[in-house]
C-alpha cells in the first residue's frame, strides 16, 4: 500500500448539490428515518466514469490495496472503503446492517481496487479496535471509530506495513498493519509470485550501482531507482524496502 494523495472534492456526480450523488445521499438518509434499513444503491452514480477515470489518475492505475497495475487487465472496482451494504468484523461474523449506506456517493469514502483485493478479500469486512463503537447510521460520528484497516488518505502506510522481499509484513508487530495485509490477502500466492517476478531486477539495479564508476551509465541507474520508488511505480513500497536494505 501507498498513501494516496486525493483531492477533498470529487468529480461533480459526487459533489455538486444539483447532481446525482449528494441527491441519493438526501434521499436514502431520507428513508433512513421514515424505518427503512435495508436499501438499494445506484452503482451509476458511485461507479460513474468520471469518478473512476479521476481515481485511476490519482491512484496511477493501482489498486489502493495491492499496488498492483488495475487497469493492464481488467476494468477495477470502485471499491467503498467503509462497506454501504453491510459490515463484518471478521469473515465468521453475520453481516451487521445497514452499512455505512450514507457513504456509499461519499467521494471520501471510494478508492480503486482490482477485483480480487474487493471481491475475493476485503468484501464486507471492516474491522474495528471496539466494534461496540460502529457508526450504525448518519448521526453516529466516525471519528468515535478506530478501524483497523490502515487508511489510504488519512494514514501512511509504510508505517503499519513493511515488506521482507517480497513478503508483507506488520512493522513492530502492529494491529493494524496485521489486520490489513492478512484481511486484504497481501500475501495472496499469486500476487507474491508478481512481486517476487518485479523484486528480481529491481535488486539487481540496486547490488550493481556501488560498481558504477561515476558517468552516464551510474546517474541512469540511479534514476531508475528513483524511478521504482516514486508512487507511480507498481509495488513501489516494496521497491522502496528492497533498495533502502541494499543501499542504506
Amino acid at each position: 500500500m501507498i498513501r494516496i494523495n486525493k483531492p477533498e472534492s470529487g468529480p461533480p456526480i459526487l459533489s455538486d448539490p444539483a447532481k446525482r450523488g449528494p441527491k441519493a445521499t438526501a434521499k436514502i438518509k431520507e428513508l433512513y428515518d421514515a424505518g427503512r434499513r435495508d436499501f438499494t444503491f445506484d452503482s451509476g452514480i458511485y461507479g460513474a466514469a468520471s469518478v473512476k477515470n479521476k481515481l485511476i489518475t490519482i491512484q496511477h492505475q493501482k489498486c489502493s490495496f495491492c499496488e498492483s497495475r488495475v487497469t493492464h487487465v481488467s476494468y477495477g472496482d470502485v471499491e467503498h472503503f467503509r462497506p454501504k451494504g453491510g459490515a463484518q468484523q471478521t469473515v465468521d461474523d453475520p453481516m451487521s446492517t445497514p452499512g455505512y449506506y450514507w457513504l456509499a456517493y461519499d467521494w471520501g469514502n471510494l478508492f480503486l481496487s482490482c477485483q480480487i483485493c474487493n471481491q475475493r478479500f476485503k468484501k464486507n469486512l471492516f474491522p474495528l479496535a471496539d466494534p461496540t463503537r460502529r457508526a450504525r447510521s448518519h448521526y453516529d460520528d466516525l471519528a468515535l471509530e478506530a478501524p483497523l484497516f490502515i487508511h489510504p488518505v488519512f494514514d501512511d502506510p509504510v508505517d503499519f506495513i513493511g515488506f521482507r522481499e517480497e513478503y508483507a509484513y506488520a512493522v513492530d508487530d502492529d494491529p493494524r498493519g496485521e489486520a490489513t495485509w492478512k484481511n486484504l490477502g497481501l500475501n495472496r500466492p499469486e500476487l507474491v509470485e508478481m512481486r517476487r517476478d518485479s523484486l528480481v531486477g529491481v535488486e539487481l539495479l540496486a547490488r550493481t550501482l556501488p560498481s558504477l564508476p561515476a558517468g552516464p551509465v551510474r546517474n541512469e541507474v540511479m534514476d531508475h531507482l528513483d524511478q521504482l520508488k516514486q508512487p507511480t511505480a507498481q509495488y513501489s513500497s516494496m521497491n522502496a524496502a528492497a533498495i533502502r536494505a541494499i543501499l542504506g
